[in-house]
């Protein structure tokens, strides 16, 4: 018995295989990026972990002890938009932030038992999406994907660094 796919699921289907079959890759790109995320969101939700509090997690998990400025950085959103989210994951007792006594003026976020805590149980979850959505795709085809993938966010950082470097015009 097949699946039923959901309404809204079933339109990005067919509007990539019949509409739009060789649209632009940074669409279709967003388009799964908006399909991994949502189906994690539904898996943190178990577990009362926002999805915007997992982008933090992570990459804590990984680098513990950044200042709010790196974690903007990583995590790719705005100062303030961490900030609030940093409140947020300290009232939930995720992280705590602390200043260096050698530099009042940054803070720098750090995970609790708690926040490190929560590795073991989310990190598995992702693992599962990640699962679910290659099914069915060979080895080889995952190795492709990745390759270009990357050589995609290459090209893109490469053009990214010569415009910031050439004199702007007035």
């Amino acid at each position: 018995m097949a699946t039923k796919i959901p309404g809204n699921t079933q339109s990005i289907l067919k509007h990539w295989h019949e509409s739009v079959p060789d649209d632009r890759l940074a669409h279709l790109v967003r388009d799964a990026g908006r399909a991994f995320n949502k189906r994690l969101q539904v898996r943190l939700q178990k577990y009362n972990v926002s999805f915007g509090h997992w982008t933090f997690l992570r990459i804590l998990w990984t680098s513990d002890g950044l200042t709010q400025k790196e974690l903007s950085d990583l995590a790719g959103v705005m100062e303030p938009t961490t900030f609030s989210a940093i409140q947020a994951m300290e009232a939930l007792g995720y992280v705590v932030r602390k200043q260096k006594p050698e530099n009042r003026k940054n803070m720098y976020v750090h995970l609790t038992p708690k926040g490190k805590a929560l590795k073991k149980a989310l990190v598995p979850l992702a693992v599962d999406v990640n699962h679910v959505a290659v099914h069915g795709v060979s080895q080889a085809e995952l190795l492709t994907t990745r390759k270009v993938l990357l050589k995609v966010i290459e090209n893109l950082a490469q053009e990214e660094a010569q415009m910031d470097i050439r004199p702007s015009t007035p």
